[in-house]
């Protein structure tokens, strides 16, 4: 990897979205703005006076369908799809502008983030990258579901997921350092039951779904296929955990295991790991500091 691979970036130019909230249903449009080196990815809500949040772990709102951020009462909805994005295609500084509470969940993965950001192209910034370099290892355990840090080189994740039929177990490994972000975790979408539906509806949540934005399955499988990988579904729990993990600030050298968890596992783990000063240090690294990782990910059978 060249040096650059260790300096900061932000976009090249101004990328623009629009469509609905997943959950509000609400009409939003959406603008990401190249940012100075060292700001990291801040929200700006411009129907509220340019109000300003950062996507830091001290802004998580309460979270349970979606991760949400929140300073002053002003929130901000389901951002992890676009911070996965972000994190996956190595964009360090970012001002995201938006004029509703909800981003756009557009088709539901983050392949429409990553394209874009192909598009446009990256720009290199003249600051080396920190990484959060974890030293001990970080666990949260609730019943028998589980997450956990562990140190180690890259960026590693393994997740393991157990849901109804017709998903069933399934699990997936993936090393971000092997840069395949955008071919094998970007594509996969969120999902949910029809028979859940109208008991989300019922709790304010769903109100923006649809069969474009959402893989919709019922007893007898998905509705809306084909699927884009044979095991879309623990894809996209990857996708979601690398945005929900982005709240950390930077990007994690050390390996994560999650079976069973979900948005509000995997942020509290970045606040127990964020609160526990010894387990991790801030570190910048050279092409000379590190030796190429594996460049493997795999899709893993679990029975």
């Amino acid at each position: 990897m060249s040096e650059a691979e260790y300096l900061e970036h932000t976009i090249a130019a101004v990328v623009e979205f629009s469509g609905v909230g997943l959950h509000s249903g609400a009409p939003v449009s959406m603008r990401l703005l190249p940012a100075p080196a060292g700001s990291g990815i801040v929200f700006r809500r411009t129907d509220l006076d340019n109000f300003e949040i950062a996507a830091t772990s001290r802004n998580v709102a309460k979270v349970s369908y979606a991760t949400s951020l929140m300073r002053k009462g002003v929130l901000i909805q389901t951002t992890e799809h676009l911070l996965s994005a972000l994190i996956g295609m190595g964009v360090d500084n970012v001002i995201v502008e938006l004029d509703n509470l909800e981003l756009p969940i557009l088709d539901g993965s983050a392949i429409p983030y990553v394209d874009a950001f192909r598009n446009t192209g990256l720009k290199t910034q003249r600051r080396r990258r920190e990484y959060i370099r974890i030293l001990k290892d970080v666990e949260v355990r609730e019943g028998d579901k589980f997450i956990g840090v562990y140190p180690g080189d890259g960026y590693s994740i393994s997740y393991k997921i157990d849901f109804p039929q017709p998903i069933g177990k399934h699990g997936f490994e993936v090393d971000l350092a092997a840069r395949t972000y955008g071919v094998e975790i970007a594509p996969a979408r969120t999902f949910g039951f029809k028979e859940d539906e109208q008991k989300l509806r019922d709790m304010g949540l769903i109100r923006g779904v649809s069969e474009s934005s959402a893989i919709i399955l019922d007893r007898e499988g998905v509705r809306n296929g084909p699927l884009r990988f044979d095991d879309e579904f623990v894809r996209h729990k990857v996708l979601d955990l690398i945005g929900d993990l982005a709240l950390a600030g930077h990007q994690i050298l050390g390996r994560v295991v999650a079976e069973r968890a979900g948005h509000a596992m995997h942020t509290a783990l970045v606040s127990r790991l964020m609160r526990d000063r010894s387990a991790w240090s801030l570190t910048t690294l050279a092409a000379t500091q590190r030796e190429p990782l594996a460049r493997r990910s795999a899709s893993l059978a679990v029975v």
